[in-house]
């Protein structure tokens, strides 16, 4: 009987310590590892280190973003994020996705962009974009160009970055 309530017991508390905040926390760090996988540059294989797929599969899995794009321009196709991610230590506000489904003209320039809220420095940010073959911005106003592509949204007031990690940007 002992035997029978410790391991009653024991699958209990796995599963309350599957389904707690740090689990899905740990998810989180899983999803913002993967993200910056596909945005990490292999200089030796000239290639980023993983496929943007994957990575946006376990946002969208998560519900942190819409399967179906919230818009998409020429190759790019814009995601807002649905509840609160980080990336890098920064609220993540918008992932951007471009690759090719139909020529429509020239040039795609396949890869993944990011825009998050700065939250402090952004040294870590521009280092990132420095040692990755990435392109980084500052952005005054990220709600009114996602209005420009018809995407509505609510952004506050704030100092904003963007990291490219696109073929263009490993061309640099």
């Amino acid at each position: 009987m002992q035997s029978k309530i410790k391991a009653f017991t024991s699958a209990a508390l796995s599963l309350l310590i599957a389904t707690s905040p740090l689990a899905s926390a740990q998810g989180g760090q899983t999803m913002e590892s993967g993200l910056i996988d596909a945005l990490r540059f292999d200089a030796k294989r000239h290639e980023r280190v993983a496929p943007s797929g994957p990575a946006l599969q376990a946002y969208i899995r998560a519900g942190y973003l819409d399967a179906k794009p919230s818009a998409r321009a020429d190759y790019t196709d814009y995601r807002l994020l649905k509840k609160p991610a980080t990336l890098m230590g920064h609220p993540l506000v918008v992932i951007e996705e471009e690759y090719m489904t139909a020529y429509i003209g020239c040039c795609v320039s396949e890869g993944v962009g990011v825009t998050v809220r700065l939250d402090g420095s952004a040294d870590k940010l521009k280092a990132f974009a420095k040692d990755n073959a990435c392109g980084y911005s500052e952005i005054d106003d990220p709600g009114a160009e996602l209005r420009g592509f018809d995407i509505a949204n609510d952004l506050p007031k704030g100092k904003y970055a963007s990291l490219s990690c696109r073929e263009r940007d490993s061309q640099r």
